[in-house]
């Protein structure tokens, strides 16, 4: 059903007075997904490509810092171990605030015409997103280090090497890790609002829109979406478990 024959049916449903119980936004809300509404689709789609976009950078930026931080000793390290694990818990709206004093016309990179834009939005999460990537890999490579010291150092295997062999010996963990920042970016809403703007049909993702429409009272849509939401997180936690249960079996 298109968004505009479930407009004209919930007009209807309220003109009659059938649109006050819970039962009827979710039964709405149902026919959005089962129909593959067109506006419901492009959200959920430009919400998937922002937030995957953003947790692959931050993979690439974040596994080889993280492996890099897990295995060297130097003086200050445990400022850095410390300053990252803050990080994992930097207020969304903050790093809005930043991005947008950086990218808005009276800001350094303002020439470059990023704000309210999916762009905006990616780098947004990619900031929120990389310092979980950077801690839990520290961690992760950190103690398999401690496992796998003494037989690696026999076999001289180098800095580089090290760093491969560990990432690919905690690759269960490393996913994990990654699925967990996914999570962080995919229920994003602060940040991205204010470096989006949640304009229609360009930057109006899941998180967004249900505020959005929250607010105005429209319950179908962001029932809808959250179930979508919900439905998404439910198959990345599956997908960890089975991961997991067939490295322990091999």
């Amino acid at each position: 059903m298109s968004r505009r024959g479930c407009a004209s049916l919930r007009g209807a449903n309220k003109r009659h007075g059938a649109m006050t119980t819970l039962t009827d936004s979710l039964s709405l809300a149902a026919r959005l997904i089962g129909g593959l509404d067109a506006d419901l689709l492009a959200i959920v789609l430009l919400s998937l490509r922002v937030s995957l976009t953003a947790v692959a950078i931050a993979t690439v930026i974040g596994l080889p810092l993280g492996a890099l931080l897990g295995l060297t000793r130097f003086p200050g390290r445990m400022v850095v171990v410390v300053l990252f694990n803050t990080l994992m818990g930097l207020p969304p709206v903050v790093v809005g605030l930043g991005l947008y004093l950086v990218i808005s016309r009276a800001g350094p990179l303002g020439w470059l015409g990023l704000l309210y834009s999916p762009t905006a939005m990616i780098a947004a999460q990619t900031v929120l997103v990389t310092p979980i990537v950077i801690a839990l890999t520290r961690q992760i490579v950190e103690s398999l280090w401690e496992e796998y010291d003494e037989q690696l150092r026999s076999f001289g295997v180098g800095p580089a090497g090290l760093i491969a062999t560990l990432l690919w010996e905690g690759r269960v963990s490393l996913i994990t890790a990654i699925l967990a920042g996914f999570a962080r970016a995919n229920a994003e809403v602060g940040a991205v609002m204010i470096v989006g703007g949640n304009i229609d049909h360009y930057t109006r993702v899941m998180t967004t829109t249900i505020a959005l429409e929250v607010s105005k009272g429209d319950l179908p849509l962001a029932l809808a979406l959250g179930i979508v939401l919900l439905s998404i997180a439910l198959l990345i936690n599956a997908g960890v478990s089975v991961a997991a249960m067939r490295s322990q079996n091999r």
